[in-house]
């Protein structure tokens, strides 16, 4: 992606420092900032608070932490240090660097429960990390890199879905802020105008973080793209005019059979496309998928803050960021940050590896 005509990612380790740094999605749309995580700590912090976010940006994320912890468990004054320096390749911890290294998996995996892509992300680095730290950064390295190509190649595959002049609905952000470039559901829409094929697409305000609103419309204006920002209880409306001809949206976790955790209101989208006849699509790279459960009443979904649904944040007159209440004080609120659409409301699954049924069979086929 390019943001003022220069390349970036939207986020990246530099392995001297140990720093991550990443595109503060919070500041978006009205500063583009970077944020520098310094510790694996510091990154955990940038997971929760969303500061980076994106099924595909949060595994590169805990994979980076991961690398962190372990350069920061063998650094000379760390917790210990390793004899023969980090990159022997010998894998002999002391007994206090391993329970730093285990304690650091734990921490990055109570940061998003939901999303697939951390766990993946953790487990490869960590055992990677068991050989040696340079192994650890290498494979969080390349993950990072794994991802940028397999959603490239969910945009190749999911261009042969949008026909010249289609409409088409996105619920949240999935473009290459959620990812680290090109995305999962937007990266077709992206080879599509590539290619010169005019489109139109609808993007959700997304409640009540607003990604739909302040991401997804960021990036398909930095893109060209026409769309404009709708209600996400807009979606029947549109839909029952014949004003959309496909949905495209992402995943956090897939199951074995085809269940997929998305952002929450995604699963009502799914019921209405099937409704009125519209096809509703997942785009996902196979490090979503869940093969360990069986469907998806084994996902768990992340219950965020109250607070996130009783606040807005913007600038005001003077360019100055203000958070506001907006609901009825003294009031609470519920917030579930996922919702699970069964299989049955999927026309199919966009892969890296091609297009799949969402089907155990067709799904497991995919996964190799």
């Amino acid at each position: 992606m390019k943001v003022e005509g220069k390349p970036h990612r939207t986020i990246w380790l530099d392995d001297k420092t140990g720093i991550v740094s990443m595109i503060d999605q919070n500041a978006l749309p009205f500063e583009f900032k970077i944020h520098d995580a310094k510790t694996h700590h510091d990154t955990c912090r940038a997971i929760i608070t969303m500061i980076t976010r994106g099924a595909g940006a949060i595994g590169a994320a805990a994979g980076f932490a991961m690398a962190q912890a372990f350069l920061e468990g063998t650094r000379d004054g760390g917790r210990g240090t390793r004899g023969g320096g980090r990159g022997t390749g010998d894998g002999i911890y002391t007994a206090l660097q391993l329970d730093f290294f285990v304690q650091a998996r734990k921490e990055i995996e109570a940061t998003r429960p939901t999303a697939r892509n951390l766990f993946h992300a953790t487990e490869k680095v960590f055992n990677a990390g068991m050989k040696s730290t340079d192994e650890a950064i290498k494979e969080a390295q390349r993950l990072a890199d794994e991802n940028v190509v397999a959603a490239l190649k969910i945009g190749e595959y999911g261009n042969v879905l949008i026909k010249d002049g289609f409409h088409i609905l996105t619920h949240c952000n999935a473009g290459w802020l959620g990812f680290v470039d090109y995305g999962s559901a937007l990266s077709p829409v992206y080879v599509a105008h590539e290619q010169g094929k005019k489109l139109f697409v609808y993007a959700d305000e997304t409640r009540p973080r607003s990604q739909g609103a302040r991401l997804t419309a960021w990036e398909l204006m930095k893109e060209g793209i026409p769309h404009t920002i709708v209600p996400d209880n807009a979606g029947a409306y549109l839909m029952s005019k014949g004003m959309v001809d496909i949905v495209i949206v992402g995943a956090d976790r897939i199951a074995a059979n085809g269940d997929t955790a998305n952002k929450i209101g995604t699963f009502e989208k799914a019921i209405i496309a099937r409704e009125f006849g519209v096809p509703f699509y997942v785009a996902a790279p196979l490090s979503t998928f869940d093969l360990s459960i069986s469907d998806g009443s084994h996902i768990l979904i992340e219950e965020r803050s109250e607070e996130e649904v009783h606040y807005q944040s913007g600038p005001d007159e003077e360019g100055i960021i203000r958070k506001i209440r907006v609901t009825s004080p003294g009031s609470t609120a519920f917030n579930p940050a996922f919702d699970v659409t069964p299989a049955e409301y999927v026309s199919g699954i966009i892969t890296e590896n091609g297009i799949v049924k969402a089907n155990a069979e067709s799904i497991r086929v995919a996964a190799g």
